[in-house]
């Protein structure tokens, strides 16, 4: 995720990172010498060319632009929905963590709670399509014990059997372990949420629609500009290309929020949270260093 102070008028000239102007660099490159292409053929051949209205064009233009925002509002809804989930994520654990105090046995509490820091290690690993044993395995003493094809789930299911345990030999209450079971009840209900967020992606016609529609806009565009507007033509090209493909790049980037992307939730530095305050409950004075952003990008 981008972070940085609020640009001032040199900033957003000149800023590159988040920008996704890379992305873009090329097919905007591409459409812009097509366009200078075209003129210099109407101006030595303007007989090949016949005066094309704008009206279809601006029409056009319109269709898509509302389409276009349909498609980064349901690709921005899915990357806020994945940062409230990490939200809820973090509000369960310090609610555990809180509500651990009544166990009595430190080395217990101590388990279950770096239990929690191996499930958001091995879920935001999860997430990310990378192995989930090697991310969660340092916290994890029991790991052998999970299963395999979905860890965090595994580590739940292990601290709720040892909740009940406790309570079944009475070393909390009744209402005590049913207070620690509805944290991972919440804590099972965000997993769920960022799996089907990562699982289901928009609607593949949509997305194929919207490319095909915005290479072909900007491939003609320059074909009504050419004539009225001369060689002034790629300029304007190069900003409606950079607009439109970059409104289109921008949504392919929030659609999935928990890879690598600059744009996507800075997952790595939220498990970095938790292991903070967890570790800090457990008595601990040594702490990771928070995460700070690295050339503007907090992971």
């Amino acid at each position: 995720m981008i972070v940085r102070p609020k640009p001032n008028l040199l900033n957003i000239l000149i800023s590159l990172k988040g920008s996704i102007a890379r992305r873009i660099a090329v097919r905007s490159l591409m459409i812009t010498l097509l366009a200078a292409l075209i003129v210099l053929v109407e101006t030595r051949h303007p007989e090949w060319f016949v005066r094309v209205e704008a009206t279809p064009f601006t029409l056009l233009g319109l269709a898509l632009s509302i389409f276009m925002s349909f498609r980064n509002n349901a690709c921005y809804d899915r990357w806020w929905e994945g940062r409230k989930a990490w939200g809820r994520v973090i509000l369960e654990i310090r609610a555990f963590t809180r509500q651990s105090l009544a166990i009595e046995d430190p080395a217990l509490r101590e388990e279950l709670l770096r239990g929690l820091c191996g499930f958001a290690h091995a879920l935001n690993a999860r997430l990310r399509d990378e192995d989930e044993h090697a991310a969660a395995g340092r916290w994890l003493s029991h790991l052998h014990d999970t299963p395999e094809r979905n860890v965090a789930d595994g580590v739940l299911r292990w601290v709720g059997q040892q909740c009940t345990r406790l309570a079944r030999r009475e070393g909390i209450s009744e209402w005590r372990a049913i207070a620690l079971e509805e944290r991972l009840n919440g804590l099972s209900e965000a997993q769920a949420t960022c799996e089907r967020i990562r699982g289901t992606p928009l609607p593949f016609p949509y997305t194929l629609l919207l490319h095909r529609t915005i290479y072909i806009f900007c491939t003609l565009l320059p074909f009504a500009m050419a004539v009225p507007l001369g060689w002034v033509t790629p300029i304007f090209t190069a900003i409606v290309s950079y607009t439109f493909f970059g409104l289109d790049a921008i949504g392919d980037e929030l659609e999935n929020p928990f890879g690598h992307d600059e744009n996507d939730l800075p997952t790595d530095a939220l498990v970095r949270t938790i292991e903070r305050e967890v570790l800090a409950a457990l008595g601990h004075r040594a702490l990771p260093p928070v995460l700070q952003p690295v050339d503007f990008v907090l992971s």
